[in-house]
C-alpha cells in the first residue's frame, strides 16, 4: 500500500479500538467488535499499573515497552509524546516533569486526541496539552524539546527517515529521546509482511533492528543505546489467520525474531 492507504488504515483500525477499555482489547483481540478474525493489537504491552501516575483510562494497552523508565525525564522538562494514544505515557512523564515542566501528546487520530482530551479533563493538570498531528510533520517549532518519548508507534509511520528528522529538528540541542518499538532480525513471510492487520498491529511496518539504527544516525543522533531487548511470540493463534500450519513451521525455523527495544539517542 502507499504511504496515504496506510495511514488511513492505521488512523481506522485505532479508531475502532479507542472506543474499548484495555479489559476489552485484551480480550476482543483488537478492541472492536467486528475484528476477532484479525490480530490483538496488546500482545507487545507491559504492565504499567505500577508507575507514578499512571491512569487506568488512559492504558488501551498499546504499547511495547515503557519508555518514560529510561527516558531520563527531569523536573521543568517539555516532554513530547509521539502517537500519545489516549495519554497513557502522558500522565506518567507529567509525574516526572512535575508542575514546572510541560507534556505534549502527539497523535493524528482525532479519535485518540479526544479519548485522551476526555482523560485529562478528569485531572487538575493545566501542563499537559494533546495535540492532533502527524510525526512526519510535528507542528511544533525547531529546538523546542527536552525529551521526546513514543511507544510502538515509530513502525507504524511510512517514511521512518523523515520522522526521526523530525524528531531531531524539534529536540533542543542536547535533547534525547527514548523510544520503544518494534524491530525484526530476519524475514517475514510474504503473507504476514502484506498483511494490512499485521501492518497495524506494528509488525509488518517493523524495520531490521540493523536498518533502524542507521536511519537514526543518519539523522544526525550520536550516543545511541538499545536500553532493553525482549523478543516477543506471535501465538499461533494469530499467525493462522495469515500463514497455515506449514508456513508456520518454516517461520519458526527461520528463526525470525521480533524484538520489542526501548532505544535513547542524542542530539
Amino acid at each position: 500500500m502507499k504511504a496515504k492507504e496506510l495511514k488511513s488504515l492505521v488512523q481506522d483500525k485505532y479508531g475502532h479500538i479507542v472506543q474499548q477499555s484495555l479489559t476489552h482489547n485484551q480480550t476482543s483481540c483488537c478492541g472492536s467488535t467486528n475484528c476477532c478474525e484479525e490480530t490483538d493489537y496488546t500482545i507487545f504491552s507491559d504492565d504499567y499499573t505500577n508507575l507514578a501516575g499512571y491512569n487506568p483510562d488512559a492504558d488501551l494497552g498499546l504499547g511495547c515497552g515503557l519508555p518514560t523508565e529510561f527516558a531520563g525525564i527531569q523536573k521543568g522538562n517539555h516532554v513530547l509524546d509521539l502517537g500519545s494514544g489516549a495519554g497513557n505515557d502522558c500522565f506518567v512523564a507529567r509525574t516526572l516533569v512535575g508542575d514546572e515542566g510541560k507534556v505534549t501528546g502527539l497523535d493524528f487520530t482525532e479519535a485518540m486526541i479526544q479519548k485522551a482530551s476526555a482523560n485529562l479533563a478528569k485531572t487538575v493538570f493545566k501542563n499537559i496539552e494533546f495535540i492532533l498531528g502527524d510525526i512526519e510533520n510535528i507542528p511544533l517549532k525547531d529546538n523546542s524539546i527536552d525529551v521526546v518519548i513514543s511507544n510502538c508507534v515509530l513502525n507504524l509511520v511510512p517514511d521512518k527517515q523523515k520522522a526521526f528528522a523530525e524528531i531531531y529538528r524539534v529536540l533542543k540541542t542536547k535533547g534525547h529521546f527514548c523510544i520503544s518499538d518494534i524491530v525484526l532480525n530476519g524475514n517475514l513471510p510474504k503473507k504476514l509482511k502484506e498483511a494490512a492487520e499485521m501492518y497495524a498491529g506494528c509488525v509488518s511496518g517493523a524495520l531490521q533492528n540493523d536498518k533502524y539504527l542507521e536511519i537514526i544516525k543518519q539523522q544526525g543522533f550520536n550516543h545511541i543505546e538499545i536500553k532493553r531487548k525482549k523478543e516477543v511470540k506471535i501465538p499461533n493463534s494469530i499467525l493462522l489467520n495469515y500463514i497455515n500450519l506449514e508456513e508456520i513451521r518454516a517461520f519458526k525455523r527461520a528463526k525470525t525474531g521480533i524484538y520489542s527495544i526501548t532505544i535513547t539517542a542524542y542530539k
